[in-house]
């Protein structure tokens, strides 16, 4: 009898325990958390900046920075060798020389030399006295002579127009106030011819070609005129009025003692020296 009941208290135990391993294997392989472990994907990674950062073709597209057309005063004001922009007019014209322009402008409150600006012949063409244009280039310095450089220039469509009339600036001549109106159209009354140098015969002549004398007829023409005993050198600009202009003839026609009145631009090198466009014998 014992025996009999230790049998079945074994049985009774040995199904017990295969009933326990057999739930154990059964929640291992259906559990809900081992599922969503092996089928659930892995976090996607924090995006990056360049991803999150919206793309140019969201933005909104930038307006580009209108350029400041700065006035004379600021002009004037300005660092050598920046940025200008000037609206301006046009008085006189140079040259025309592998599509750059070298002109004479002005506004109501000052002048500006304008030197190698890019210039179709077209364009050259159509830049008569009084044409209002906006140049932009570099301020430069050349032996005094304050100018804008390496420029480029509009039409500006619309633009009243206006020129210069001549500034009489004889009374400044001997003055530091002369300065402050460089490259302006100017005047010069009741002057004095005086001699510019020698021929080869040693004769006093009242001008040179070229500022030596070296030159010949087409080249510059440089004469001497003086007002209250001191005496200033003036230049015909064979770029600016050629050997076929009435200037030019005028001065090879000068004799020494005469008197004249000028008019011209208030060119500057090494001090001043006016490019000089009418002269006019009054005595």
């Amino acid at each position: 009898m014992k025996k009999a009941l230790l049998l079945v208290l074994v049985l009774v135990v040995a199904l017990t325990f295969c009933a326990c391993s057999v739930s154990e294997t059964n929640e291992a392989t259906t559990s809900p958390s081992a599922s969503t472990e092996a089928t659930e994907p892995a976090e996607s990674p924090a995006e990056s900046p360049e991803e999150t950062a919206e793309s140019p073709a969201e933005s909104p597209a930038e307006s580009p920075a209108e350029t400041t057309v700065l006035s004379y005063e600021e002009y004037m004001a300005a660092e050598l060798d920046s940025q200008v922009t000037v609206e301006t007019y046009v008085q006189a014209k140079q040259s025309w020389w592998e599509e750059t322009a070298t002109i004479y402008t002005q506004d109501q409150d000052g002048a500006y030399f304008v030197y190698n600006m890019a210039c179709s012949q077209e364009d050259y063409e159509k830049l008569v006295p009084g044409t209002k244009i906006r140049v932009t280039g570099y301020k430069g310095e050349w032996s005094g002579e304050v100018e804008i450089m390496d420029a480029t220039f509009e039409f500006v469509e619309g633009g009243d127009t206006y020129v210069a009339e001549a500034l009489d600036v004889t009374e400044l001549l001997a003055s530091e106030e002369l300065i402050d109106h460089q490259n302006q159209k100017v005047s010069f009354k009741g002057m004095t011819v005086e001699a510019a140098g020698q021929d080869a015969d040693g004769n006093d002549v009242a001008f040179l070609y070229a500022w030596d004398g070296s030159g010949t007829d087409g080249d510059d023409l440089y004469f001497n005129a003086s007002y209250n005993g001191e005496t200033y050198t003036f230049t015909i600009e064979s770029d600016l009025c050629d050997n076929t202009t009435d200037v030019y003839a005028a001065v090879k026609a000068l004799e020494i003692g005469q008197t004249i009145d000028m008019e011209g631009f208030l060119y500057w090198y090494e001090g001043v020296n006016p490019h000089i466009t009418s002269v006019t014998v009054v005595e």
